[in-house]
């Protein structure tokens, strides 16, 4: 729910809140409880290596000309949410994405993507042809990070994500931003296999009461695909 407006005493930190009754002296009065902070993701926008569907891990490519415009669109979906803080992956095709959709993002190197070892630039059918039925998330990569390293990163992120006063932005990858998912709903880090994400996608992770959710998932910024009903859950 939307409380901006109606509620001018309450600080910014509590505009996420929920409405709890209590009776004072033979009167319903209603209180706001503040939520936990949540986490926005935003993928970077696309490049040449996420269209032709190549592992991109640690190759600092830049955006194509589509992905800056996702990012540009992104920044118009998420200009209005008061973040306490904005983490960015080093990799420029992130920190470009964060800049192009309006925000000053601080470095994050857990925020990094998986790092594909021996198959950095490889798409999947090109890895099977010497692996049949390789899975990234079941089999890992030669010389690159396991899903539970990954995941421990992603936990770092969580934590630092959960002690800020207000909700927080990541802008990073695919990968690492699925393994952030999996672990936030308390999934092995191999749980992020669940989850598609396009590029230049917005999604949340939120609360219902003290259990953490997926509020909102892979929503791509073409303008077509937003009604205000979308809107409201940011």
């Amino acid at each position: 729910m939307n409380l901006t407006g109606t509620t001018p005493d309450v600080p910014p930190s509590f505009h996420w809140a929920v409405r709890a009754r209590s009776c004072v002296s033979g009167r319903v009065v209603v209180t706001l409880r503040p939520m936990p902070p949540r986490m926005v993701l935003l993928r970077h926008g696309a490049t040449e290596w996420s269209l032709s569907g190549q592992h991109t891990g640690r190759t600092d490519i830049p955006l194509l000309e589509e992905g800056r415009e996702q990012a540009k669109r992104a920044g118009q979906l998420l200009r209005h949410l008061p973040f306490a803080q904005i983490l960015t992956s080093p990799l420029q095709r992130a920190r470009d994405t964060c800049t192009l959709a309006g925000f000053d993002g601080e470095i994050e190197p857990d925020l990094l993507e998986w790092d594909y070892g021996a198959y950095e630039g490889l798409t999947t059918a090109q890895i099977q042809v010497g692996r049949p039925g390789w899975s990234l998330w079941n089999d890992g990569v030669p010389e690159g990070e396991r899903a539970a390293d990954v995941g421990r990163r992603a936990d770092r992120v969580i934590g630092r994500a959960r002690q800020s006063p207000g909700d927080t932005l990541c802008v990073a990858h695919g990968h690492i931003l699925r393994v952030l998912a999996a672990r936030w709903l308390e999934l092995p880090p191999v749980g992020g296999r669940l989850f598609y994400l396009s590029a230049g996608a917005v999604s949340v992770l939120g609360w219902e009461h003290e259990t953490p959710v997926l509020q909102m998932w892979n929503r791509e910024t073409d303008e077509a695909m937003w009604s205000r009903d979308n809107e409201e859950v940011l």
